[in-house]
């Protein structure tokens, strides 16, 4: 039995959703799965050990340490720890500007 339930919110599901098609449309639906089949192993790894992901710069740098971050290149996984559950509340490719999507998916409530 895993040791953490671990849950998507429904912006973080609608991220996959977009991820997996756009990959599929501008590169193929082939790597589309692929991608897709490989961040959904990373973050079922959130059962095991969910303190291994980092807390992020921007979020860190304002006194923020609820949320943590996993990288899937040139994905980022944002996620909080609540008890024994770990909730997954965004996935955004890193090279977009940062601040203004953390301010208005994490920050904004």
């Amino acid at each position: 039995m895993p040791a953490y339930k671990i849950q998507l919110t429904e912006n973080a599901t609608l991220d996959l959703g977009d991820i997996y098609l756009y990959i599929a449309q501008t590169d193929s639906i082939e790597k589309a799965e692929y991608i897709f089949g490989k961040m959904l192993n990373a973050i079922e790894r959130f059962d095991e050990n969910p303190e291994r992901g980092n807390y992020p710069r921007e979020l860190f740098e304002l006194g923020m340490s609820d949320f943590r971050e996993i990288f899937f290149k040139p994905y980022r996984i944002f996620y909080t720890i609540e008890g024994k559950k770990v909730l997954v509340h965004l996935i955004a490719d890193g090279r977009r500007k940062m601040d203004e999507l953390l301010q208005k998916r994490l920050l904004t409530p």
